[in-house]
């Protein structure tokens, strides 16, 4: 997809007849360095927020809905799993890149190592998982869902770099070239189709969310 169609999208509002693919990155976490952070729950501006986000969407043919097996994710989809009466299924292949090399990083430094990782995909960043590694580990993921036996519309909650390497793969583009979830508390989505997996939204946050 061009970038003047999805601009133009963004003027007018996401809307296509066809079975989508929706994408969310999970918002606001509750940050403790004594958890392991993939543990780490949606705080109550990040569930007040996926609410939100559960009740705009609740008018779609949604069919299935998927997630990583970090709370984070699981928290978020199991607020929509909640309003939309389905049940989640867990995909550990949908979670971040494996940190359990460093553990939690305090910003600003968390953010340079990041820099790294997607600045250096074929590299292992202080014992990370290699970002080409994870980018296609994720993408398989992404296409297994998408390829879910309902026929409806697909939600997957999962996260802020998960979701940008998945990008970087929809717009043909290297690691770390592609758009990226902008706010900083997360809780941003995009549109895919379903079959074939392409770009229909580019990112915006869970706010601006138009029902089709």
């Amino acid at each position: 997809m061009t970038g003047s169609v999805i601009d133009e999208t963004r003027k007018l509002g996401y809307v296509s007849p066809m079975p989508s693919l929706i994408f969310v990155t999970h918002p606001e976490v509750v940050i403790d360095p004594q958890v392991p952070v993939p543990d780490w729950p949606l705080s109550g501006v990040g569930r007040a927020r996926m609410e939100n986000f559960a009740q705009a969407v609740a008018g779609r043919n949604i069919s299935a809905i998927y997630a990583s097996a970090e709370r984070k994710a699981r928290d978020g989809a199991e607020i929509l799993a909640s309003r939309l009466g389905l049940p989640i299924v867990v995909d550990p292949d949908l979670g971040e890149n494996d940190r359990s090399a460093t553990g939690y990083i305090a910003p600003p430094e968390f953010w340079e190592v990041v820099a790294e990782f997607f600045g250096r995909p074929h590299e292992s960043i202080r014992g990370w998982e290699r970002a080409v590694d994870a980018q296609t580990r994720i993408v398989k993921a992404v296409h297994r869902a998408a390829a879910d036996e309902t026929s409806g519309d697909i939600v997957i909650v999962s996260h802020g770099g998960v979701g940008s390497l998945l990008t970087d793969h929809l717009q043909k583009l290297e690691i770390g070239k592609g758009s990226r979830p902008s706010h900083p508390g997360g809780g941003c989505f995009l549109v895919t189709s379903r079959n074939p997996l392409a770009l229909q939204q580019d990112w915006r946050t869970i706010e601006d969310y138009q029902a089709a």
